[in-house]
């Protein structure tokens, strides 16, 4: 098995003899033959355990049973303990979910902090089968239906040659020691239940289930990398990126595409769209502008002519005060202050981005804010009021780009839109004596 083993990493490259990789180990017997096989392998290798406080005793045996192994081994422990029902709940995720989670966030950590190359989970061939039927019980593309992948980012899964058999088998013969978890047991989550009795019910079909379909899932792995290049050319000739990092995509383009359902899946499964938001998307087309679509992490706006695919951002610390000896401001939006006394020779530098006051005219502290409905300010060369509203339709901004105007206030009045225009009544003129100097700053 070692032979099999250290031949799929060579031919999956997932690492190099001299990189250190962080073993995820719960002391069941996928992680401990996975142990086994690094030792003998001559990696170097530490073990990371999640203690996930669901079993009782059974957890906190399981913890001891690691650490153990960790001294055998003579490798560094990493070992944590989560609130895992608190941590569900708070997030209004499953357990199965709120601990997928917290365990990948955790390792990654302990990666970045402890210089490990590399996270390696235990998954092997049978996990892979597992999976595939779920997904495809669910609904699913092509990627869903090539099972779980050798490496992806920073995880590799140098078991996936082999089948739950064979481990068993390595196990017995070198006899390893392991932890048994008493909820694979039970059927009531959907994995179990296809383990424990629909995978065994194909077998009586098909003896040789497992390979046929480990078969299948390869040819489809090769496939999905010629379908996601088609997909990936398509999606650089249509999608652009404007100055606010979001991405625009035209909906005039999108329609020559066909089936056009499949092609908008693939270009936003990856933001975490589903599809019936896909579907949802597509029925907007010919409809009014404005129609907001979400997903977990991202928005899309139903623009004039365009989708704009941006990312959510918690809406913290929106506003902020700029104090009269302040020379920058980060949050929440990055400025750059400056001050000089007037002169003949001072120019004006034309620029959106840069907005020049006088000093005199500003009362501190400063406020820094996101634009409201009923806002007016005087536009620049102008003597009367106008509405923000009016305005930014005379400069035909899009809702999401409206959606992210903020303006510097001083005393309850608009001196500064930023990126847009100044307030009359804070212009330089010739009786200024000082220029405060505001400049917005890319990051």
């Amino acid at each position: 098995m070692i032979l099999e083993f250290l031949s799929f990493i060579k031919k999956e490259r997932l690492f190099l003899k001299e990189d250190k990789i962080l073993l995820a180990v719960s002391g069941g017997i996928d992680s401990v033959v996975m142990c086994d096989l690094f030792f003998k392998s001559g990696f170097k290798f530490g073990i990371a355990h999640c203690n996930f406080g669901l079993r009782g005793k059974e957890s906190e045996q399981d913890e001891i049973f690691v650490a153990d192994m960790a001294k055998k081994y003579g490798v560094n422990f990493h070992n944590i303990k989560f609130e895992t029902e608190e941590e569900a709940k708070k997030q209004g995720l499953s357990i199965q979910m709120a601990a997928r989670k917290l365990r990948y966030d955790w390792f990654d950590k302990i990666r970045t902090e402890h210089n490990y190359k590399y996270i390696s989970i235990a998954h092997h061939r049978d996990d892979s089968i597992e999976t595939y039927f779920i997904n495809l019980l669910r609904g699913t593309g092509i990627a869903g239906l090539r099972g779980i992948l050798p490496s992806k980012n920073f995880l590799v899964r140098p078991l996936l040659f082999t089948s739950r058999d064979q481990i068993v088998n390595h196990c017995k013969n070198n006899e390893l020691e392991y932890r048994e978890d008493s909820s694979n047991l039970s059927d009531k989550y959907l994995r179990n239940n296809l383990r424990l009795n629909i995978i065994p019910m194909l077998k009586e079909l098909n003896p040789n289930i497992s390979e046929t379909i480990a078969q299948d899932m390869n040819r489809l792995r090769e496939m999905e990398e010629i379908y996601f290049d088609s997909i990936e050319e398509k999606k650089q000739s249509i999608f652009r990126l404007d100055d606010n990092d979001n991405k625009r995509i035209a909906i005039n383009e999108l329609k020559k595409l066909h089936p056009i359902k499949s092609y908008l899946f693939e270009f936003l499964s990856p933001y975490n769209f589903n599809i019936q938001t896909i579907e949802n998307i597509i029925n907007s087309f010919e409809k009014t502008s404005g129609k907001l679509f979400f997903s977990s992490s991202h928005q899309i706006l139903k623009d004039r002519d365009e989708l704009i695919l941006s990312s959510i951002k918690e809406k913290l610390n929106e506003e902020s005060l700029i104090s009269e000896n302040q020379n920058n401001v980060f949050s929440p939006i990055p400025l750059k202050i400056t001050r000089e006394n007037f002169s003949e020779k001072f120019e004006i530098q034309k620029s959106k981005h840069i907005a020049c006051i006088d000093e005199e005219k500003l009362k501190f502290p400063l406020l820094i804010r996101k634009w409201r409905n009923g806002d007016y300010f005087y536009p620049l060369g102008m003597s009367t009021k106008k509405k923000l509203s009016d305005f930014f339709i005379d400069l035909k901004l899009s809702l999401k780009e409206k959606e992210d105007v903020y303006l510097v206030e001083s005393d309850k009045k608009i001196c500064w839109i930023i990126g847009y225009r100044i307030d009359n009544r804070f212009k330089v003129t010739e009786n200024t004596k000082k220029i405060f100097k505001i400049e917005s700053v890319k990051i």
